[in-house]
Protein backbone atom coordinates (compact mmCIF):
# COMPACT_ATOMS: atom_id res chain seq x y z
CA UNK A 1 0.00 0.00 0.00
CA UNK A 2 1.30 3.36 -0.63
CA UNK A 3 1.41 5.92 2.36
CA UNK A 4 -0.87 8.71 1.52
CA UNK A 5 1.10 11.65 2.90
CA UNK A 6 0.53 15.54 2.23
CA UNK A 7 3.09 17.07 -0.55
CA UNK A 8 5.12 19.30 1.31
CA UNK A 9 5.89 22.15 -0.61
CA UNK A 10 8.53 23.09 2.17
CA UNK A 11 10.53 20.57 1.59
CA UNK A 12 14.70 21.39 1.47
CA UNK A 13 14.81 19.32 -1.79
CA UNK A 14 12.31 21.11 -3.91
CA UNK A 15 13.02 25.07 -1.33
CA UNK A 16 15.80 27.70 -2.57
CA UNK A 17 18.41 28.82 0.70
CA UNK A 18 16.37 30.45 3.50
CA UNK A 19 18.69 31.73 5.85
CA UNK A 20 16.04 32.78 8.42
CA UNK A 21 14.43 29.41 8.33
CA UNK A 22 17.97 27.60 9.59
CA UNK A 23 17.69 30.78 12.17
CA UNK A 24 14.34 29.34 13.14
CA UNK A 25 15.85 26.05 13.45
CA UNK A 26 18.88 26.85 15.71
CA UNK A 27 16.48 28.95 17.80
CA UNK A 28 14.24 25.63 18.28
CA UNK A 29 16.92 23.56 18.81
CA UNK A 30 19.20 25.78 21.53
CA UNK A 31 15.78 27.12 23.57
CA UNK A 32 13.41 24.11 23.29
CA UNK A 33 10.38 23.49 22.10
CA UNK A 34 7.91 26.19 22.84
CA UNK A 35 4.01 26.01 23.81
CA UNK A 36 1.86 26.96 21.04
CA UNK A 37 0.40 30.46 20.73
CA UNK A 38 -2.65 31.83 19.15
CA UNK A 39 -2.98 35.13 17.50
CA UNK A 40 -4.09 37.91 18.67
CA UNK A 41 -5.18 41.75 17.69
CA UNK A 42 -5.45 44.14 20.38
CA UNK A 43 -7.33 47.83 19.25
CA UNK A 44 -7.93 50.75 21.23
CA UNK A 45 -11.47 52.57 21.91
CA UNK A 46 -11.49 55.53 24.26
CA UNK A 47 -12.82 53.71 27.23
CA UNK A 48 -11.25 50.06 26.48
CA UNK A 49 -8.98 47.60 24.60
CA UNK A 50 -10.85 45.29 22.73
CA UNK A 51 -8.61 41.92 22.64
CA UNK A 52 -9.55 39.45 19.70
CA UNK A 53 -8.19 35.77 19.42
CA UNK A 54 -8.01 33.30 17.22
CA UNK A 55 -9.39 29.95 18.22
CA UNK A 56 -10.45 28.04 15.38
CA UNK A 57 -11.36 24.25 16.12
CA UNK A 58 -12.14 24.59 20.55
CA UNK A 59 -15.50 24.75 21.38
CA UNK A 60 -16.79 27.57 24.28
CA UNK A 61 -16.48 24.22 26.96
CA UNK A 62 -12.44 24.35 26.27
CA UNK A 63 -11.70 27.68 26.77
CA UNK A 64 -11.04 29.59 30.03
CA UNK A 65 -9.63 33.17 30.76
CA UNK A 66 -8.11 33.04 34.71
CA UNK A 67 -6.82 36.71 36.18
CA UNK A 68 -4.20 36.09 38.37
CA UNK A 69 -1.68 38.44 40.16
CA UNK A 70 -2.62 41.32 37.68
CA UNK A 71 -2.24 38.70 34.64
CA UNK A 72 -4.64 37.42 32.27
CA UNK A 73 -4.56 34.24 30.46
CA UNK A 74 -6.06 32.62 28.12
CA UNK A 75 -5.75 28.73 27.81
CA UNK A 76 -7.63 26.79 25.29
CA UNK A 77 -7.35 22.93 25.60
CA UNK A 78 -9.07 19.80 23.54
CA UNK A 79 -8.80 16.88 25.84
CA UNK A 80 -8.28 13.75 23.89
CA UNK A 81 -11.29 11.51 24.28
CA UNK A 82 -10.87 7.70 24.26
CA UNK A 83 -12.27 5.85 20.91
CA UNK A 84 -13.41 2.54 20.27
CA UNK A 85 -11.87 0.92 17.32
CA UNK A 86 -13.97 -0.78 15.10
CA UNK A 87 -13.46 -2.48 11.49
CA UNK A 88 -14.93 1.26 10.06
CA UNK A 89 -12.89 3.39 11.55
CA UNK A 90 -9.66 2.99 9.03
CA UNK A 91 -7.56 5.66 9.43
CA UNK A 92 -4.98 5.43 6.81
CA UNK A 93 -3.40 9.23 8.51
CA UNK A 94 -4.92 11.38 11.16
CA UNK A 95 -3.55 15.16 11.68
CA UNK A 96 -5.97 16.21 13.69
CA UNK A 97 -4.47 16.50 17.22
CA UNK A 98 -5.09 17.23 20.59
CA UNK A 99 -3.04 19.49 23.27
CA UNK A 100 -3.43 23.26 24.47
CA UNK A 101 -2.23 26.65 23.49
CA UNK A 102 -1.77 29.48 26.24
CA UNK A 103 -1.20 32.94 26.19
CA UNK A 104 -0.66 35.76 29.02
CA UNK A 105 -1.51 39.50 29.11
CA UNK A 106 -0.02 42.14 31.48
CA UNK A 107 -3.33 44.08 33.40
CA UNK A 108 -1.51 47.10 34.01
CA UNK A 109 -4.31 49.84 33.47
CA UNK A 110 -7.13 47.88 33.58
CA UNK A 111 -9.99 47.51 35.71
CA UNK A 112 -9.87 43.77 35.70
CA UNK A 113 -13.12 43.37 37.83
CA UNK A 114 -14.83 44.39 34.50
CA UNK A 115 -13.53 42.59 32.05
CA UNK A 116 -16.08 40.64 29.64
CA UNK A 117 -15.39 37.86 27.27
CA UNK A 118 -17.59 36.79 24.48
CA UNK A 119 -16.85 33.67 21.83
CA UNK A 120 -18.35 33.86 18.25
CA UNK A 121 -17.10 31.37 15.28
CA UNK A 122 -13.84 30.59 16.33
CA UNK A 123 -13.43 33.99 17.87
CA UNK A 124 -12.63 34.90 21.38
CA UNK A 125 -13.38 38.92 22.16
CA UNK A 126 -12.46 40.71 25.20
CA UNK A 127 -13.38 43.68 26.57
CA UNK A 128 -10.70 44.80 28.53
CA UNK A 129 -11.71 48.67 30.27
CA UNK A 130 -9.49 50.64 31.09
CA UNK A 131 -8.83 52.59 34.53
CA UNK A 132 -9.73 56.24 34.78
CA UNK A 133 -6.02 58.14 34.69
CA UNK A 134 -6.50 60.77 36.83
CA UNK A 135 -4.33 64.11 35.41
CA UNK A 136 -2.89 65.94 37.98
CA UNK A 137 -3.72 69.89 37.38
CA UNK A 138 0.14 72.00 37.55
CA UNK A 139 0.63 73.67 40.56
CA UNK A 140 3.39 76.20 41.49
CA UNK A 141 5.81 75.30 43.63
CA UNK A 142 7.08 78.26 46.21
CA UNK A 143 10.94 78.17 46.27
CA UNK A 144 12.21 79.25 49.81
Amino acid sequence: MFDLTPFDFGSRAFAAYDPFKEMEEMERRFFGHRTPVFNTDIRETEQAYILEADLPGFSKEDIRAEIKNGYLTIIAEKKQESEERNDKTNYIRRERSYGSVRRTFDLSGIRAEEITAAYKDGVLTLTLPKEEIKKDEPRRLDIQ
